[in-house]
């Protein structure tokens, strides 16, 4: 996930970058559009020894600096929040096109970084962008959110059994009352929309009239929800790996089963081309059937993966993951960890590469709390569902028969089920004329291709690139593709939008 925004003010760059470079705090009365705006002082970014996020954008020679907005934004004057920027700033100030806000998406992933890879990914022409990371409210640096989860990501499946699937209610509704517990106050505001207003008061505190977007995947949903609340203040979007605005939520999953299966297939082909390396079959057919019995092991007794115990309530989500991504590393990562697996399901020791250790401890301890954290919040803040386990668990059963492995993963609950705050807010109808680029690759397992012409169909100003043939998610700066990122720096450089809809292929 991922975002960006530009325009502006070449006149008084030099002399705001040499005081921006010096630590001073830059202060006027009112910003580009007149309004009330706060100073920005611009710092080094390592707050530490070991802050390797902050040493990074200090190399590359990034300032950053906190912006103070209102926790409710019907309420200015009271209490307020911290968020964190990153910038680097443009060096070819004669030709300066304005400032590019990103969004890593998630929700709840820290963008503070991202301006390194969207910098490379830009190549020549960044050199006359401010490309400014923020991590939104809640996330990474800027107020963060942590409710103390035991576990990470929620997202689980519920298994084969009703007894399961009942330890799952259990589960996601103890996450729901530790959040609780600790953010009673400020659940009520933790949500796009107002992310959204802080994404518009970081324009007006930069000193520009409009600004340009670039967000990946949950960032492509924010970039759309801001045009629509704050209409004719971007330049530039770019939306990569963009889902349908009209499903944005914690059942937005439901639905996509079939990009999920065919990525799992494209996978298992790979695969048994490489059976000398990874034992897993000789055939699509026999990888396929390993991970079936990998999922069936996992039922009768949690498989022992070092020092973790994994179920069948997450390999599901592991084999989800691992088949999204196409290029030769993820497949050859992902292939070494179902190998693995397979080998704790036959009894044999099984230690967990750096790759299958990182997921276990973000799944399965603490660790994994303050990414998951915020983005349950953010999510279970923009919409309410059903809190009827029942619902969810007749959606599950109707789902086994067509999609045994990912049907009941993709309709299982989530903590939102027992959310002790409802939305403030109706969810935000994305239907307007906005100028954007969207990026999407027809297997895309997460926000899928089908999501992205539905984004396309609300903003009726934008153009479709389509990656064809590739099962990926986070294509520009990322995929490695050529001509998505020339068509994307295109744009960037020039504001103007491909006459027509675009493909590219691998």
């Amino acid at each position: 996930m991922k975002t960006t925004f530009a325009k502006s003010r070449a006149f008084v760059a030099p002399f705001l970058a040499a005081v921006a470079a010096s630590g001073a705090v830059v202060a006027f009365s009112t910003g580009a559009d007149g309004s009330p705006r706060p100073p920005l002082a611009w710092r080094f970014c390592a707050q530490g020894p070991d802050d390797t996020t902050g040493k990074a954008l200090d190399k590359a020679g990034a300032r950053c600096a906190e912006l103070t907005v209102p926790l409710d934004h019907s309420r200015p004057g009271g209490r307020t929040i911290k968020l964190a920027l990153s910038r680097i700033a443009a060096t070819d100030r004669a030709h300066r096109i304005g400032a590019l806000v990103l969004n890593n998406g998630g929700p709840g992933q820290s963008t503070l970084e991202m301006p390194l890879e969207t910098r490379a990914a830009m190549k020549g022409l960044a050199a006359r962008y401010d490309i400014i990371g923020l991590d939104p409210r809640f996330v990474g640096r800027s107020t963060p959110l942590d409710c103390g989860w035991p576990v990470g990501m929620w997202l689980r499946s519920p298994g084969a059994t009703r007894a399961g699937f009942d330890r799952q209610v259990a589960v996601q509704r103890d996450l729901a009352e530790r959040c609780a517990k600790r953010y009673a106050d400020v659940l009520p505001y933790v949500n796009t929309r107002d992310t959204a207003r802080d994404i518009d008061l970081v324009r007006r505190a930069l000193g520009e009239r409009r600004i340009s977007f670039l967000g990946v995947s949950y960032g492509g949903y924010l970039g759309a929800v801001y045009t629509q609340m704050f209409p004719g203040r971007t330049d530039r979007v770019v939306l990569d790996s963009a889902g349908d605005p009209g499903k944005w939520g914690a059942r937005a999953m439901r639905g996509t089963e079939d990009e999920a299966e065919r990525a799992l297939r494209g996978w298992a082909a790979w695969a048994a081309k490489r059976h000398g390396t990874y034992g897993l079959g000789t055939t699509p057919a026999r990888v396929l059937a390993t991970a079936d019995s990998i999922v069936k092991a996992a039922g009768r007794r949690p498989l022992r993966v070092g020092s973790y115990r994994v179920d069948d309530q997450l390999v599901p989500y592991i084999l989800y993951v691992g088949s999204g991504d196409d290029r030769p590393e993820a497949r050859a990562g992902f292939s070494a960890t179902v190998r693995t697996l397979n080998q704790a399901a036959h009894g044999r020791p099984a230690a967990p590469g750096p790759e299958l250790a990182g997921m276990l401890a973000f799944t399965l301890t603490s660790a994994g709390s303050p990414l998951a954290s915020p983005a349950a919040a953010i999510t279970c803040g923009d919409r309410a569902v059903s809190g009827d386990p029942a619902a969810y668990w007749n959606d599950i059963q109707r789902s086994r028969a067509r999609h045994p492995l990912f049907g009941p993963l993709k309709n299982n609950l989530w903590p939102c089920a027992f959310w002790p705050v409802k939305p403030r807010e109706p969810i935000t109808r994305v239907a307007n004329g906005t100028p954007a680029l969207i990026v999407s690759a027809t297997g895309d397992t997460a926000t899928t291709y089908k999501g992205a012409r539905a984004m396309h169909r609300a903003l009726t100003g934008s153009r479709l690139i389509t990656l064809r043939g590739v099962t990926g998610h986070g294509i520009y700066g990322e995929y490695g593709n050529a001509c998505v990122e020339a068509e994307v720096n295109a744009y960037l450089a020039t504001g103007d939008l491909p006459a027509a809809d675009q493909t590219c292929r691998p």
